[in-house]
């Protein structure tokens, strides 16, 4: 009895007492409420002050619906790019040993480090058609990338580039490379174990990366208003479409665009947080289930060997 009166004192003096946790959880609200949940609802609210057909209007105009679907074409480009990237270079960097490791490690974090705006003007100086690096060339065979669609990929591209490699890498720490020595002895080639065993085995890193990429391509403005030359109905996006409003004192129109991009947004984050919950009922599942993922290593080099035979 007295060791548990002294283990119980003792998680009383960790956790503190119910007062300061409720002052803490209290912090945390507040925090939260005042940089986040307060500002949110006053766009939802300021979006329809002057009436929800202003709103409507400015949502639903040929702008408005081009600047929308051009920052889905983003995402529909840079997405995908990035995954593959992310994934390959995941696996370069845990799998294999060579030298400048540490320097293209670094690089994946440079859009973290550097601001969006330099991120334009140095694809300007690249692709400017009149005296970038590479832009007379490619117009000379008639590509153009400052001020088009392209130059906006690019760009995107590049400041979504670090989140599914952050995602992948770690998860692959984790999970080690047995399995797929494992099958690779068992007579798997490369391309059979990491379809069967690595990407079963990261898909919940992949998708939480994709998840990240997304939210930052939909919401990029930066990178993207240097290269795009905001032109009206060609190479807006939808944040420099909110931008535009505003500017232009169409303040209800601007913050309804803003909703879009809050209701997108959000969407991304209730995606996230299923992703989370999956990837934590799978682990609880693996770690029940033992060697299940041994097993199936085991199963696929047999297969693989009974094919042979």
């Amino acid at each position: 009895m007295a060791a548990k009166g002294i283990a119980d004192r003792r998680i009383n003096a960790v956790r503190g007492s119910r007062r300061s946790q409720l002052g803490l959880r209290a912090i945390a609200v507040g925090y939260l409420a005042l940089l986040l949940i307060i500002p949110v609802l006053m766009v939802f609210y300021k979006a329809f002050e002057d009436g929800f057909a202003n709103a409507w209007e400015t949502v639903t105009s040929p702008e408005g619906m081009h600047a929308f679907w051009l920052t889905i074409v983003m995402v529909v480009f840079a997405v995908p790019l990035n995954t593959i990237f992310g994934v390959v270079c995941a696996l370069v960097l845990v799998r294999h040993r060579f030298p400048g490791k540490a320097l293209i490690n670094s690089l994946i974090d440079l859009p973290f480090a550097i601001s969006p705006v330099v991120v334009g003007l140095s694809l300007v100086l690249v692709f400017n058609q009149r005296d970038g690096w590479f832009g007379p060339w490619l117009a000379e065979h008639g590509i153009r990338v400052i001020f088009t669609p392209v130059g906006m990929v690019i760009a995107t591209v590049f400041v979504s580039m670090p989140f599914v490699v952050r995602e992948v890498v770690p998860v692959l720490q984790e999970i080690g490379d047995e399995q797929e020595q494992a099958a690779r002895t068992l007579g798997a080639n490369g391309w059979q174990t990491f379809w069967r065993i690595t990407l079963p085995s990261i898909r919940w890193g992949v998708t939480y990366g994709v998840v990240l990429a997304t939210a930052r391509a939909l919401g990029e403005f930066g990178a993207v208003a240097v290269v795009s030359g905001k032109i009206s109905g060609a190479t807006e996006t939808l944040p420099l479409y909110v931008s535009k409003q505003y500017e232009t004192f169409n303040v209800s129109g601007a913050y309804a665009a803003a909703v879009v991009l809050a209701l997108v947004g959000l969407a991304t984050l209730f995606a996230m947080n299923l992703i989370e919950r999956g990837g934590r009922k799978r682990a609880e599942a693996v770690a029940t289930g033992g060697g299940a993922g041994h097993a199936h290593a085991v199963d696929t080099g047999l297969d693989e060997r009974e094919e042979a035979r």
